[in-house]
C-alpha cells in the first residue's frame, strides 16, 4: 500500500510539472532571463541565482534586487503569457513549445515569448508570423490557451 501511494504521488507530481510553467531541467523559468527586465528596459538579460524568486513550482532569476522585490510584489504583472511558452505556437498549433528568451514582445501590459530556432531544418522566428496578424493571434492563443492549459 505504501509503495502504491508513493508512485500515485510521484505521478501527480510529474502530472502537476507537465502541467506548470515552462522551465527548464533545474525548474528555472524562462531558461534564467529575467522577467521583469522585459518591462523596465525593452531587453532580454539573463538573471542570477543571487536574485531568485519561487512562484507557482518555477524559480526566477533577476538582475538585481530591486527586479526582485518588484517580482514578489506583483508576480502576476511580470509573468509570460500562456505560462512561458511560444505565443505562436499556441495560436496556430495548439500546442506548448518552447521558446527562446531572446525573442520576445510587450504589448499592452503582457509579455509574449516566441520560438526561435532552426524547424524542418530552416531559421523560423515565430513572431514574424506573429507580428503580421497579431490583434487575431492574441484572440486565438488566448482561445486555445482556456484547454491547452491543462495538457
Amino acid at each position: 500500500m505504501k509503495k502504491l501511494l508513493t508512485i500515485c504521488i510521484m505521478a501527480a507530481t510529474v502530472q502537476a510539472h507537465a502541467q506548470g510553467v515552462n522551465t527548464n531541467q533545474d525548474k528555472v523559468a524562462n531558461n534564467g532571463y529575467d522577467i521583469v527586465n522585459y518591462f523596465t528596459a525593452n531587453s532580454a538579460v539573463r538573471g542570477s541565482k543571487d536574485y531568485s524568486a519561487q512562484h507557482n513550482g518555477a524559480t526566477y532569476y533577476f538582475v538585481n534586487s530591486d527586479h526582485q522585490k518588484q517580482f514578489k510584489a506583483s508576480p502576476e504583472k511580470y509573468l509570460p503569457q500562456f505560462d512561458g511558452y511560444c505565443a505562436f505556437a499556441v495560436a496556430q498549433m495548439n500546442q506548448k513549445v518552447p521558446v527562446d528568451p531572446k525573442t520576445f514582445r510587450v504589448d499592452d501590459g503582457k509579455l509574449y515569448l516566441f520560438f526561435n530556432d532552426f524547424y524542418e531544418g530552416k531559421p523560423f522566428n515565430t513572431i514574424i508570423p506573429w507580428l503580421g496578424n497579431e490583434n487575431e493571434m492574441e484572440k486565438m492563443a488566448a482561445e486555445n490557451w482556456k484547454t491547452l492549459k491543462n495538457k
